[in-house]
């Protein structure tokens, strides 16, 4: 339980650092859009709490749970972008102080769940460390998008080393979801912390590397960046194939941000946009 309560205080704390971007935003402000297409600062947040909602389901009513997973892949295609827009439609401020709610009814589910406890998701199975992981990453990833809408650069801190280690544990899903068969071997990601420190994976020795910023690796797992703009380097052919797809989330491959410079904006495709 004391390794779970760190990982959910790191999802508090990015609730909260989110929260600081749009408590006092002017209602209108809340129609800004954002790079995700055809999503505003009000769908990143109603996206996050409608996922929010769902984790508390899968949590703690299982076979409710099931019966929401059926209903959704009715409409595989859609069902992210509706629950979305269904949020966005609401007033401001209800949207927030709902928001709010759920993200404290989340963390209380999590730490009431029983230890060892598989919640069903929308990709694998997950126990309470990767329920938590995983909204801790969408919360950042959305965050980013209402950031880059407000024209606000984040300090990055180091709660992302949870994102970057989603980001290599789901090396072989990324494959997967690609149709690709993912290498025997594991391969050596070494990311460079906001602190300067090394975060590494990975045997030493291994002949497939990826190095470069721990941000910037954060940012392309969750297709919050183009590889182009970014400072990463791959050493192996296998390597590099993987920073072309690699994914941090559930659900199918997205197009991914455009690069910077070029024409029209890249989407992602995820149980979180």
């Amino acid at each position: 339980m004391a390794e779970l309560q760190t990982f959910i205080d790191d999802l508090r704390a990015e609730g909260e650092s989110l929260d600081a971007l749009v408590a006092d935003l002017p209602e209108e402000k809340w129609a800004t859009l954002t790079p995700a297409e055809g999503w505003t600062i009000a769908h990143q947040i109603g996206h996050l709490h409608w996922t929010d909602s769902a984790a508390i389901l899968a949590i703690t009513d299982p076979d409710g749970f099931a019966e929401q997973l059926k209903a959704a892949f009715v409409n595989p295609a859609g069902f992210v972008d509706d629950g979305a827009a269904e949020q966005a439609a609401r007033p401001p401020a209800e949207l927030l102080a709902d928001w709010r709610a759920g993200r404290t009814a989340l963390v209380e589910a999590l730490t009431a769940a029983p230890a060892g406890t598989k919640f069903p998701w929308y990709g694998p199975p997950m126990g309470g460390v990767s329920m938590a992981t995983a909204r801790l990453m969408e919360t950042w990833a959305h965050g980013q998008d209402v950031a880059d809408a407000l024209g606000v650069e984040r300090a990055p801190t180091a709660r992302i080393k949870n994102i970057a280690h989603l980001g290599v544990r789901t090396r072989n899903f990324a494959y997967s979801v690609n149709e690709k068969t993912p290498p025997a071997d594991d391969f050596r990601v070494e990311l460079t912390a906001p602190d300067g420190s090394l975060w590494t994976w990975g045997p030493e020795d291994a002949p497939q590397k990826v190095t470069g910023p721990a941000l910037d690796f954060c940012l392309l797992v969750t297709q919050r960046a183009n590889r182009a703009d970014l400072d990463l380097v791959a050493v192996g052919a296998d390597a590099d194939e993987w920073l072309g797809f690699a994914q941090a989330f559930a659900g199918p491959s997205g197009e991914g941000r455009a690069a910077v410079g070029s024409s029209g904006e890249g989407r992602e495709a995820e149980v979180g946009k």
